[in-house]
């Protein structure tokens, strides 16, 4: 198979889907691998180390994506790259497609084979792929969320650690999977009062055991949210449901009883956002201010350490990858139901039932193609 990786264009997104060792595992597989000239740069890989690695160099992105059957990407397609969507290509990315409506029409207008990282399950019910980026993201939004609650940034002053004979700052994370988890060891380590929130007991309880009771948990409703606002300095948005637009947990209204110069960091913007004011926003401009409050809205956070992220992302879907190379979509769906849970869009049909429901399409079972 021809396996294709191209430079991400998203704004100050560094990250590449393929490295050079994944594309020595690749051609030692049988397979032949095209890689856009400077793909690799942001991440720290040369073209040389691709060449090297038994890859081709290829000077345009267009050549890659009309030349490859499997492309390998790190961020979903942006409208530009819409026109090299096709019947016969697999597409293998994040994608993040209930909150993305134009993709996903062009995805099923095209008949393109869109496989998501963010929907390959695995045998304990986890998301092996998505899991790396969440771990990063959360350890980033405690660090960007200190950030940005200095006066410098437009926030309240607020060193979280606090010092003695001064209150800690007091952080709540609204999720306790991996991207809350993380966002707490990170906040806990920056010495802050914090707070996790879920609807899952066993989580809290996990939580709680993990942390040596030195955090608080409570049952996550929008009574105790709102109960708790008022006192917190920086929340951190960790809300995921796979597949589908994750649910606002704090609106609009409940802003004003926030303090001036709070932050809202939301790690679900990929996904619609866990805020109703959530936007989309970049590295270049990460941030804007609602009724005094500030929101970090990165959609790509783990794109500012791309060489870490790179390394972490690529050695969960090295495996996968390989699967679908080298027993195509058909038999590799087949044999595999955790791969087949990430099949989002299969030649003009939608199989994923986040998508489906978010967008009202008609949903075809995935199992029922192979």
């Amino acid at each position: 198979m021809i396996v294709g990786t191209v430079k991400e264009i998203k704004d100050m997104e560094y990250r590449v889907g393929l490295t050079p060792a994944g594309a020595s595992a690749y051609v030692s597989a049988g397979h032949r691998v095209l890689v856009e000239a400077g793909a690799g740069i942001g991440s720290g890989f040369p073209d040389e180390a691709y060449q090297e690695a038994g890859a081709t160099r290829v000077d345009t992105a267009e050549e890659v994506w009309n030349t490859s059957q499997l492309i390998i990407k790190v961020k979903e397609p942006v409208a530009s790259e819409y026109p090299f969507l096709r019947e016969e290509l697999m597409l293998y990315t994040y994608l993040h497609l209930a909150a993305d409506r134009p993709l996903t029409d062009a995805l099923m207008s095209s008949g393109t084979t869109g496989i998501a990282y963010e929907t390959i399950t695995d045998s304990t019910g986890g998301l092996p792929l998505l899991e790396p980026m969440s771990i990063i993201a959360g350890r980033m939004s405690a660090m960007e969320g200190a950030k940005y609650l200095e006066k410098t940034f437009g926030g309240e002053g607020i060193l979280l650690s606090g010092v003695p004979g001064v209150e800690k700052g007091k952080v709540l994370i609204i999720g306790g999977g991996n991207v809350g988890r993380e966002a707490c060891k990170i906040a806990m380590g920056l010495g802050a009062d914090v707070t996790v929130m879920d609807v899952n007991i066993k989580k809290l309880a996990y939580l709680d055991d993990l942390f040596g009771g030195r955090i608080h948990t409570i049952y996550s409703t929008p009574a105790h949210i709102r109960e708790i606002l008022p006192t917190v300095d920086l929340v951190v948005g960790a809300v995921l449901i796979p597949g589908r637009k994750a649910p606002n947990v704090i609106t609009r209204k409940d802003l004003s009883s926030m303090k001036p110069g709070s932050v809202l960091v939301d790690v679900a913007v990929d996904q619609g956002g866990c805020f109703e004011t959530t936007h989309p926003t970049t590295h270049t401009d990460p941030v804007f201010e609602i009724d005094g409050v500030i929101h970090y809205c990165v959609a790509n956070m783990p794109g500012a350490v791309a060489r870490t992220a790179t390394l972490a992302l690529t050695n969960a879907t090295l495996t996968p990858g390989l699967t679908l190379a080298t027993l195509g979509p058909k038999k590799a769906m087949a044999m595999d139901v955790h791969l087949r849970n990430g099949l989002n869009t299969w030649r003009g049909e939608c199989t994923c039932p986040g998508v489906a429901d978010a967008f009202e399409l008609p949903l075809t079972d995935a199992a029922s193609l192979f």
